[in-house]
């Protein structure tokens, strides 16, 4: 490998990656789910009333902050001309 780097810590990078996206997709499917309780009669402010008290529902940020993390710390192995 470039620079020294080994396979293993590319690694951690592509499931701590895959982790976040896997929280974040769990938690956008729930929310939307969860979309159709607004014809049920609920209004928005109910509505997110009720999702911030269900625990699924926080996957979704977190899984976007995990991929961002891990997106801003990968390696760059960019070679200089």
């Amino acid at each position: 490998m470039k620079n020294g780097q080994v396979w293993g810590e590319r690694m951690g990078y592509y499931i701590l990656f895959l982790i976040g996206f896997g929280l974040a997709v769990s938690g956008g499917v729930t929310i939307i789910a969860y979309f159709n309780f607004l014809p049920a009669g609920i209004s928005w402010i109910e509505y997110f009333m009720f999702i911030k008290g269900r625990m699924e529902c926080y996957f979704f940020p977190v899984g976007i902050i995990l991929m961002c993390i891990v997106i801003y710390f990968f390696p760059n192995n960019q070679t200089e001309s």
